[in-house]
């Protein structure tokens, strides 16, 4: 009897087994796709890769994770906005437009053979730079100086006081790096973060100064001192060119954007 149930066992036919579901994207990559990225950043630098961005991502999970999902994308378009103007490779008569060009550079033109000793300072900070290293633009948003890098590996826990050039060799150090300072509040200034969100209330003296929530502000927070309220018409163009890399992301994401854009109008902070 054993014999013959374990002979009808071997040909009955095996019961269907369903696939494992994967689960659904989340974060950030909940919002933008890989086909999105590329559409984004069409040449970008093989360091800038969707895979690294996402893994970055990861380590800010309120990045893009607070409010409504319009106010989320907006808040990746911003990122991504003063990201591809930071490492833009375009310019009038592109191919494919000027918006076609962010994520191409990985550091700061003219720096690289140690021309740019003015950011080997740690400043009033307690991160001083190391014999031999430089610490210029690298990274989306082109970290630089002594004391950022060294705030920035404090904080994550990385060697980048040490080995700078890890912002430039890496792609998940480069975004990270970039969020970090993304994300962090460094007073007076809010975080950009914070500012586009829309959880940073100015003050009465902020608004005298014209100092509002919204993209205007993130562009304050990162160059305020060159560019808000300058009429000079290279500087006025470069803010432009953030605004129109935002409106751009913010129409690919399918959110909208703020009436004014600009901080023209905006006081920038003291250094």
């Amino acid at each position: 009897m054993l014999f013959t149930f374990l002979l009808l066992a071997a040909w009955a036919s095996p019961e269907p087994v369903s696939p494992p579901r994967s689960a659904p994207p989340a974060g950030v990559e909940a919002l933008l796709s890989r086909q999105q990225y590329e559409r984004f950043f069409p040449h970008h630098h093989p360091l800038y890769s969707y895979e690294a961005f996402i893994k970055a991502a990861a380590y800010f999970p309120l990045f893009a994770g607070e409010g409504s999902p319009e106010m989320r994308r907006r808040e990746l378009a911003a990122f991504f906005a003063h990201a591809a103007h930071e490492t833009t490779n375009g310019g009038r008569g592109a191919a494919g437009g000027p918006y076609a060009w962010g994520l191409f550079y990985t550091e700061e033109l003219g720096c690289a053979d140690g021309h740019c000793k003015v950011y080997n300072t740690g400043g009033n900070s307690p991160y001083k730079p190391a014999p031999g290293k430089s610490y210029y633009g690298r990274g989306p948003l082109q970290l630089s100086y002594a004391y950022n890098y060294g705030l920035a590996g404090a904080e994550m826990d990385l060697p980048l006081l040490a080995k700078p050039e890890l912002v430039s060799q890496d792609g998940i150090t480069a975004f990270k790096t970039a969020l970090w300072f993304w994300m962090r509040t460094q007073a007076p200034k809010p975080s950009c973060h914070d500012a586009i969100c829309g959880k940073w209330q100015p003050t009465t003296e902020d608004r005298r100064l014209k100092r509002i929530p919204g993209f205007g502000m993130t562009i304050n927070i990162i160059n305020g001192g060159i560019e808000c309220r300058s009429n000079d018409p290279a500087i006025k163009e470069n803010r432009g060119d953030r605004i129109g890399f935002y409106r751009r992301f913010a129409g690919l994401l399918g959110t909208t954007v703020e009436q004014d854009c600009d901080c023209a109008d905006m006081a920038p902070y003291g250094n």
